[in-house]
């Protein structure tokens, strides 16, 4: 009986005062401090996140403050218990939430964050409280390992997690017969009967197609996929340039799910055997408006969704906040400020080429002129400028498109793509009436862009007399300046980056490490390298019918331009990636 009344004295939740008072006999709590703490009136929230949200300095640290993470780590070095980071990226929403009942998930304020074959890890804000792990234990048939979460991201996700898995299993469950025919598993088992999937307007459905909307803009997502397979659909985050796994959904809730969006995006939701377009406009929890690009397309297993987000903010952020600086910039700028000629970006699909040109029209776009785009599709919907979308159904492509914007008394076209010779002899001809032209092309680096032109059969003194200059980029993912960590620089790989032009390594590099903010990744957002090529009058003599693409490298680096391998060396020598970031975005070149 003595132990019973033991282990009921030790079940208790954290008190305000009693927290208080042991920081300050660990000498992380100032006596006066302290004594404010102890005269608060009785406070509503939890102890530990009262004593976050006072933001009190640290005693035992100089210069920093009693935050969560300090709070935590405090906490579970006193009750020998693990802090836990929530990263709903690396969580299987569904199995944890099989774990316990929400009710009981409330009541205890605890969470399930891993379910492994041989344990289960529980995260809670109250280490005193056990008297649920006995009965959870029994249940599970498996041993429990407790850590310590922040309270407010435990409450925060417990309510998350469950609406997400109770949608997904209301909308399983919720199946009607579907009537329209269409492309479905190519290898389905004829059941009898089977062939039902949930209504797309259903409220479960909309409840989780919103949930990955607001969890995508959280998670500063790039792409959405939603992708069908044999028995499950998978759910896939694009983040700095790297899918995640997101979650797991039923095949029949996989295929609503897109019909819901399609729906939103004004598709043709019974047409599921050819790929479609659309785009969808909403807003952030933080009431930002943002387009979204839709992309279906028919598979084995159904229709795979890809919602490509687009952040108007981004038309607003400068070329400084892009990554394109200095001597590189200052060639840009005087690039697109000469009035006529042609001017490209090149680079991969995924790599900021439309992000460049939008920002560059936004400046351009002044009231004294006349700013039109033909673009396949629209990418984001810009009212300082005149956009038209390609239409191949009605024979509306980029060379008609040009051919009819020139009749709009233009003087700054851009033309989404040169994709043939017509769409490149339309935009050598409107820069040769005083036009700026403005367009993309698909190659490794500058020079073979003009390669490209010749090859599309456009002649090699119209691309002298009209080019202006080429501007090839990547996206470089940037480490995270809250951990990354610097040591000697290797210099074997700085020597393969730099390869084979010289340059001088700096004295040390920076790595990631990972941390909460970066979510363990070590890196935070994406900036451009960039390899500015001027068509100088030096350069215009190597542009013949049988141009060698490596002599024109040669000499527009002798007059200062960086190629993308040493432009993302100049990043890595100033800290801001990593040499294996460089080499795995910029091709490598011929010297």
């Amino acid at each position: 009986m003595a132990t019973n009344f033991t282990e009921q004295l030790m079940e208790h939740r954290l008190n305000l005062t009693t927290l208080a008072q042991d920081l300050n006999a660990n000498g992380r709590l100032s006596d006066t401090d302290l004594s404010r703490i102890v005269k608060s009136s009785i406070v509503k929230v939890h102890p530990l996140v009262f004593l976050a949200e006072k933001k009190l300095p640290d005693a035992a640290n100089p210069g920093k403050t009693l935050d969560m993470d300090s709070l935590l780590l405090w906490l579970g070095a006193e009750v020998d218990q693990e802090v836990y980071e929530i990263d709903p990226l690396k969580i299987n929403v569904s199995a944890v939430a099989e774990v316990m009942s929400q009710a009981f998930a409330e009541r205890h304020r605890i969470l399930a964050v891993e379910v492994r074959e041989d344990e289960v890890v529980i995260a809670s804000g109250e280490p005193y409280i056990r008297a649920w792990e006995s009965n959870l234990e029994h249940v599970l048939r498996k041993p429990i390992r407790r850590v310590l979460a922040d309270p407010r991201t435990i409450a925060r996700h417990t309510a998350e997690f469950y609406t997400m898995a109770v949608s997904v299993r209301s909308a399983r469950g919720a199946e009607r017969a579907e009537s329209a025919a269409g492309v479905g598993n190519l290898e389905q088992m004829l059941e009898l009967g089977s062939m039902k999937e949930p209504d797309a307007n259903d409220q479960h459905i909309v409840n989780i197609v919103d949930w990955l909307l607001q969890y995508a803009f959280e998670q500063r997502a790039s792409d959405i996929h939603i992708e069908p397979r044999r028995d499950v659909g998978n759910v896939r985050f694009r983040i700095d340039g790297v899918l995640h796994s997101v979650y797991e959904l039923p095949q029949q809730v996989c295929a609503a799910v897109t019909s819901r969006v399609k729906i939103l995006g004004r598709m043709d939701v019974a047409e599921k055997r050819r790929p479609q377009d659309g785009r969808l406009k909403t807003r952030t929890p933080q009431a930002n408006e943002v387009e979204l690009r839709l992309a279906t397309l028919p598979t084995a297993f159904g229709e795979k969704l890809v919602m490509r987000i687009f952040d108007p903010d981004v038309l607003q952020r400068s070329f400084e906040d892009l990554g394109l600086a200095d001597d590189d910039l200052q060639h840009w700028h005087n690039m697109t400020g000469t009035g006529n000629g042609i001017v490209l970006v090149t680079g991969p699909t995924g790599s900021g080429k439309t992000t460049t040109l939008y920002s560059t029209l936004r400046q351009l776009a002044t009231p004294q002129v006349n700013v039109c785009t033909i673009e396949d599709p629209i990418e984001m919907v810009e009212g300082a400028f005149n956009q038209m979308q390609v239409n191949h159904t009605i024979g509306l492509d980029f060379s008609s498109g040009v051919r009819a914007l020139m009749r709009q008394d233009p003087d700054i076209i851009m033309v989404g793509e040169i994709r043939d010779l017509e769409t490149a002899n339309m935009a050598v001809q409107a820069a040769l009436t005083g036009h700026l032209v403005l367009s993309t092309l698909h190659t490794n680096d500058s020079p073979g862009s003009i390669s490209r032109l010749l090859e599309l059969g456009v002649p090699a003194y119209l691309i002298k007399a009209t080019v202006r200059g080429i501007m090839s980029q990547r996206l470089v993912r940037i480490l995270c300046p809250d951990c990354k960590s610097f040591s000697a620089v290797d210099l074997e790989a700085w020597l393969q980056l730099t390869q084979p032009w010289e340059l001088e390594p700096p004295q040390q590099i920076a790595h990631p490490v990972g941390c909460k903010s970066c979510r363990e990744t070590g890196y935070m957002g994406r900036q451009g390298i960039y390899e500015v090529l001027v068509n100088s009058p030096a350069v215009q003599a190597q542009i013949k019918p049988q141009l060698d693409a490596a002599k024109i490298r040669d000499t527009a680096m002798g007059e200062g331009m960086h190629t993308l391998r040493l432009s993302g060396a100049t990043r890595v020598a100033r800290g801001q990636t990593t040499i294996e970031e460089v080499m795995r975005v910029a091709p490598m070149l011929d010297a």
